[in-house]
């Protein structure tokens, strides 16, 4: 099944994003909204040690903590420098590291990542197919992709359409396979308000 036009996956893609004192505030709220997301990321990829994770819109960096506790290495990626400011804060553990950069343009070398996730922040790229060829770049071969968003409603408006609908996963499936990659399943995790849709998919 494909999504219409109409409903893109990235529908928030004109988002102001987030700076200042409002960013702040924002970046607190996740650090503890965020945590679920970052143990089932950690749980459907089977990070372990070994691993290097990129985390693509790291926000003040829970899932990437919960990777490195799991013994992996991990790069935090964020278009806000607030973010980041707050990921570094709340950041003690050893073989992490942060930059500031976009899902469609990752300041990191081809072949970095045996992980590549983005939690929660798919629906904000500008560029769906742009920010997959990112994560195919940066994957090695049968590397992880994984795409993580709240489940929504068709017609939700405001902070209520902050995620996916079903034919919205679809989409971002669909894509996932133009772009070269495999083994490609759509799941859903979680109820009611943590209900969420993820998209697994595999470098070839």
């Amino acid at each position: 099944m494909t999504a219409p036009k109409a409903l893109p996956v990235n529908h928030h893609a004109d988002h102001p994003g987030f700076s200042g004192l409002t960013g702040a505030i924002v970046g607190l709220m996740l650090l503890w909204m965020g945590r679920a997301n970052a143990r089932l990321a950690c749980q459907l990829t089977n990070v372990a040690t070994g691993d290097r994770v990129v985390d693509i819109g790291c926000g003040p960096g829970g899932a990437v903590r919960e990777a490195a506790r799991r013994g992996a290495l991990v790069t935090g990626v964020d278009p806000a420098p607030v973010m980041l400011r707050l990921a570094r804060t709340f950041t003690r553990a050893s073989g992490v590291g942060w930059v500031e950069g976009t899902a469609e343009s990752v300041p990191l070398p081809d072949g970095s990542a045996t992980v590549f996730w983005s939690l929660a922040t798919v629906h904000h790229w500008q560029d769906v197919g742009a920010g997959l060829g990112e994560a195919h770049r940066l994957l090695t071969r049968n590397g992880r992709l994984l795409a993580v968003e709240r489940r929504t409603q068709p017609g939700a408006t405001g902070l209520a359409s902050h995620g996916w609908t079903g034919q919205q996963a679809e989409s971002f499936a669909t894509q996932c396979r133009t772009a070269g990659f495999v083994d490609v399943t759509v799941g859903q995790h979680g109820r009611g308000r943590r209900a969420v849709w993820s998209v697994s998919a595999t470098r070839g």
